[in-house]
């Protein structure tokens, strides 16, 4: 089985979750974050006991110190799985979709942290749903499927139905798509997403634009509709296309950048390091 690297990443709230981890959280327990004084009467340990603190009160009250504990956080990736995602050379899309479907899944296993997966295309199929587990097999059997996945000629339409598939507890979401979408349909989920963390993972493949003939009569087909169009190319074409899509990925870019989510550009392979290195840069620890 090939080896699935993992990457380090951490949360820039205070996790509510009572259930252990290795996130800071506002949950008093048995971590190493000083909270405060309260009496033994309030939170009855008695392992915790100030001596100082006690013997300085008039009123001869017991004081014990009270701790945050480390918390997990849910993180969930939710996965376009539109017509556009079957593209890709060497290989599809959705076959990067899956090795970061693997690679967050180990991740969060690491730290000990639930994690869930949505799949999407104009509907929300069961099959491609993963409830939150701390065991990552279940993530991991859906990689496998999602490699080997062949989209209908479907769009991204449900996204706004997953979007409230998601908990109420505040969680870590990778976005993973390639956002050849209406931008005021991604717009409209990603206002229902405020009360999450999201990491939009933009998925695209060089093949798409840059290695374009110059000149030549090419036959193309929309993937999400189906529509076949013959285009001849020349180099004045070819560069038009580029613009295009230079304008897409800043014009992506800017409405990301507008709810404060930095987006983190994947170009044909997946580089676990890099994810690494987008925390330490965008996440406040």
């Amino acid at each position: 089985m090939e080896t699935i690297k993992e990457f380090s990443y951490h949360i820039g709230w205070r996790s509510r979750s009572r259930r252990p981890g290795r996130h800071k959280s506002n949950q008093r327990g048995m971590g190493m974050e000083f909270r405060g004084h309260t009496t033994l009467l309030s939170y009855p340990d008695p392992r915790r006991i100030d001596i100082r603190q006690t013997i300085r009160d008039p009123m001869e009250q017991v004081y014990v110190r009270i701790f945050n504990q480390k918390s997990a956080t849910p993180v969930f990736v939710m996965c376009d799985m539109s017509g556009s995602m079957q593209y890709g050379t060497p290989h599809t899309k959705l076959v990067t979709a899956a090795h970061i479907t693997r690679s967050v899944a180990q991740s969060a296993s690491r730290n000990t942290d639930p994690v869930g997966f949505i799949g999407f295309d104009d509907d929300v199929h069961d099959e491609w749903l993963s409830t939150l587990s701390l065991r990552p097999h279940t993530m991991f059997d859906l990689a496998d499927r999602l490699e080997n996945h062949l989209p209908n000629e479907v769009g991204a339409g449900a996204l706004l139905e997953s979007v409230r598939l998601l908990p109420r507890e505040r969680s870590l979401i990778f976005l993973v798509s390639d956002f050849h979408m209406p931008l005021e349909q991604l717009e409209e989920a990603l206002l229902l997403m405020l009360r999450h963390h999201i990491v939009p993972v933009i998925l695209w493949n060089s093949t798409e634009y840059k290695e374009l003939p110059e000149f030549g009569i090419t036959s193309i087909n929309d993937p999400e509709t189906g529509e076949r169009r013959t285009l001849f190319l020349r180099a004045s074409y070819r560069e038009r296309i580029l613009e295009a899509f230079a304008a897409r990925r800043q014009a992506i870019e800017d409405i990301f950048m507008r709810f404060d989510m930095q987006p983190f550009f994947v170009e044909d392979t997946f580089d676990a390091d890099l994810l690494t290195d987008y925390f330490h840069q965008y996440v406040p620890a």
